[in-house]
């Protein structure tokens, strides 16, 4: 009797865990044939509609990012979607997405905006660009969005500021012209409607930060003596002063859902914005099944350039996110600027760290030292939890970086009675230094330094630390340098194209910030400032976007891939102590998988000489080359149907500005590239080859001649393995240079000899 009752329970909760699975209800979405809408429906939503059960299950409808819809689904009604009906040609869960989180416009060599470019007033040129940006929001108080002088806002605009209950419309103005929400994907993810945070509402609002940081990053209007708590202060500026800003609400407490973005991304290029950017990013996917790829590329069929941050998943080999060849994916370097801080140690030596600890300092007295010494095996991590108080209590914790956020271990130290904390990379980080405000007087050392303080703690009797802090120190050599966490190529979708394309100022960036929350970004940091430095390739993005925007400003006419070639081809390769650029992770020389074609130089993009642009239908041809169905490439280019026959033999046949070499099996691949004269008329241009170890580099011809402005020349590049080489994981790295007296047009070349 007993053995039977079991089984009804158990068969029972088989039955109700099936039942709840079968209907759980998740966002997907639904792309469609847009050809194949009866005549009898007057909009796309209605039609939609009909296609589901409950009308209150759409949630956007997509009209130029993307043909279809997102509707909230359980799993039974997405198949039988697919399955019943022609017109819908694919269904997919709701991909998530998460963020990558005043002296740079000087380290860019911007000087009030160029000054005066060719008899034309750039900064006044620059008042009809508008920069979208995706992101957490915006507080639109923040001094950085100040409009005084500034113009009426542009004829071609065509979007708003929603109000919310956090959110007067009448907070935009002729610099902040617009805000908008889309958190219908998130709601859904996050049971059905709610908010989990107190803080967050249907509202453009920023209570977040990151949002505020990147779009004043981008196009913040100049404020002076502006400073984060004292640290790096002087006037804080974006890179495109005069250009307007329109934020996209996208992020939420638990990530970016693609069916926001994708809303966002239809909205924005509808509104009439000239660049979008996207400080945030996923897992690599087919360009068909990456909501990102799919928006830009509407995108950039309309003109709009699309700057998107590499991800910080580095030193990791194959990390690289967003690398679409129509995207621009942006890297992060250091600036010339740094927060030194100092551990003096007991036996006499001096450690060198870096912070931005603002409070009470430590006075004279040396404290004790400890290490790993708390309840559990994390303890070295400093996780929540994990500190043994009677053990730390008036002590100097030493923490290993990772796992946890780096100002969670400060508080962590903090609560458990610490006084003071040393984060010490391990080899993960190695050599980079990120400067935080922590809690309590902390500083960060690399893994170097690191090793040699955790041996101190373990063999020194009466390990003990006295922690100074030095503030502000400009010009630090060498610079850049490339961040460790700087995610890498090569691109894992498709290798033939060198991702990323650039690196940009990405370490310690001072920019504005939400009056919402802590610097710090947890809950019990009540401190409140305008201003805060942060570092992550989510701060380079918009550094690339700002110029984008001033590139469009100078030149109306160019395409968003000729703005793209010209910051790609006059990018920089040595530091300023004119040696190649360094990697911070192990201080080795750096590559074109970490840095793409080098950093940027937005003087020298201004006037770029020559241009390698693409075309829409280009595009079209390297996607034909992936071996993708009809129905795949249709899905990125929102036409009724596509030709294939002109396709590319190789994906690298696309008129890239950068080379990505796969052998594969073949000892020889060869790649015709045009470009476009936009500098003087008859210019003269000679090639200059640097080649690498295993491969011999042939370019015919050796010499363009240009009549003309606007005149296109092509040249063809084969490139040889040498006999012998085996065929390994290996990387090597080449350039094929363009130079005449004006200008020097660099094209890295990547060369791998299998996939991954």
């Amino acid at each position: 009797m007993a053995s039977s009752s079991i089984t009804i329970t158990i068969i029972t909760f088989l039955f109700l865990f099936l039942l709840h699975h079968s209907s759980a209800k998740k966002t997907y979405i639904v792309r469609v044939k847009h050809s194949d809408e009866p005549d009898s429906f007057q909009t796309h939503h209605d039609w939609y509609t009909s296609q589901l059960q409950s009308e209150s299950s759409l949630l956007y409808t997509y009209t130029t990012s993307f043909h279809g819809y997102s509707a909230y689904l359980d799993s039974d009604e997405a198949d039988s979607l697919l399955r019943d009906s022609d017109s819908v040609l694919d269904v997919f869960e709701d991909p998530v997405y998460t963020l990558h989180t005043t002296r740079t416009p000087e380290f860019l060599g911007l000087n009030s905006e160029f000054g005066v470019y060719t008899g034309q007033d750039l900064g006044s040129a620059s008042n009809g660009v508008i920069i979208g940006v995706l992101d957490t929001g915006v507080w639109p108080e923040s001094k950085s969005f100040d409009d005084t002088d500034m113009p009426e806002i542009p004829s071609k605009w065509k979007g708003e500021c929603e109000s919310g209950s956090d959110f007067d419309s009448k907070l935009c103005n002729k610099k902040l012209i617009g805000a908008r929400s889309f958190s219908k994907g998130f709601q859904m993810a996050s049971g059905g409607g709610g908010f989990s945070s107190k803080r967050e509402s249907v509202s453009p609002r920023d209570v977040d930060g990151h949002g505020t940081h990147t779009s004043t990053t981008a196009a913040g209007s100049a404020v002076r003596n502006a400073s984060f708590l004292g640290y790096a202060a002087g006037t804080a500026r974006g890179m495109a002063t005069r250009a307007r800003v329109a934020t996209y609400k996208v992020c939420w407490s638990t990530g970016c859902f693609g069916s926001d973005i994708l809303a966002a991304m239809d909205r924005a290029i509808l509104d009439g914005v000239d660049v979008l950017s996207l400080s945030l990013g996923g897992g690599s996917a087919p360009y068909y099944r990456d909501t990102i790829a799919i928006g830009s590329f509407s995108a950039m069929e309309k003109g709009v350039f699309v700057s998107c941050s590499a991800g910080n998943s580095g030193p990791t080999r194959a990390s690289v996110a967003n690398v679409a060849p129509w995207v621009m994916t942006v890297g992060a370097g250091t600036l010339d600027r740094d927060f030194p801080a100092f551990a003096n140690l007991g036996n006499g030596k001096r450690l060198t760290g870096v912070s931005l600890y603002s409070g009470v300092g430590m006075g004279t007295k040396p404290l004790e030292l400890v290490y790993n010494q708390g309840n559990t095996s994390s303890s070295n991590l400093c996780l929540p939890g994990s500190l043994d108080s009677s053990l730390v209590r008036g002590k100097i914790v030493v923490c290993d970086r990772g796992v946890n956020a780096r100002v969670e271990k400060g508080a962590v130290v903090r609560d458990a009675g610490g006084l003071g904390m040393i984060m010490a990379n391990t080899a993960a980080s190695g050599e980079e230094l990120v400067a935080d405000s922590h809690l309590l007087p902390a500083i960060a050392v690399g893994k170097k330094t690191g090793d040699l303080l955790r041996e101190y703690v373990k063999s020194d009797s009466n390990p003990t630390a006295l922690l100074v802090f030095k503030g502000t120190v400009l010009d630090v050599k060498p610079s850049p340098v490339v961040a460790a966490f700087s995610s890498r190529g090569p691109n894992t979708v498709t290798p033939e194209i060198l991702k990323p394309d650039v690196i940009g100022p990405g370490v310690n960036i001072l920019a504005g910030w939400s009056d919402a929350i802590g610097p710090t970004g947890l809950e019990k940091d009540s401190r409140r400032t305008q201003f805060n430095i942060m570092s992550g390739t989510s701060m380079s993005c918009p550094h690339i976007s700002g110029l984008a925007g001033l590139l469009k400003a100078a030149h109306p006419e160019w395409s968003p891939s000729a703005i793209k070639s010209a910051l790609m081809t006059t990018a920089y390769v040595l530091d300023n102590t004119n040696s190649p650029l360094h990697d911070a992770a192990d201080n080795s020389l750096s590559n074109p998988h970490a840095h793409g074609s080098g950093h940027v130089d937005p003087q020298k993009a201004l006037s770029p000489g020559l241009v390698y642009d693409i075309s829409t239908e280009e595009y079209i041809r390297f996607l034909c080359s992936l071996e993708y169905t009809v129905d795949h490439i249709v899905a990125i280019v929102k036409r009724p149907s596509v030709n294939c026959s002109k396709k590319f033999s190789d994906p690298g046949q696309l008129n890239y500005p950068s080379f990505s070499v796969l052998f594969g099996g073949k000892r020889v691949v060869r790649y015709t590239r045009e470009v476009t004269n936009v500098g003087a008329a008859s210019s003269v241009y000679k090639v200059m080859v640097n080649g690498a170890p295993s491969v011999g580099i042939s370019v015919k011809p050796l010499k363009l001649a240009f009549k003309s402005v606007g005149e296109k020349k092509r040249y063809t590049v084969t490139f040889v393995s040498k006999k012998g080489v085996s065929m390994t994981n290996k990387a090597e790295f080449g350039s094929i240079t363009w130079i005449n007296p004006q200008h020097e047009v660099r094209s890295p070349v990547a060369f791998s000899w299998n996939r991954f």
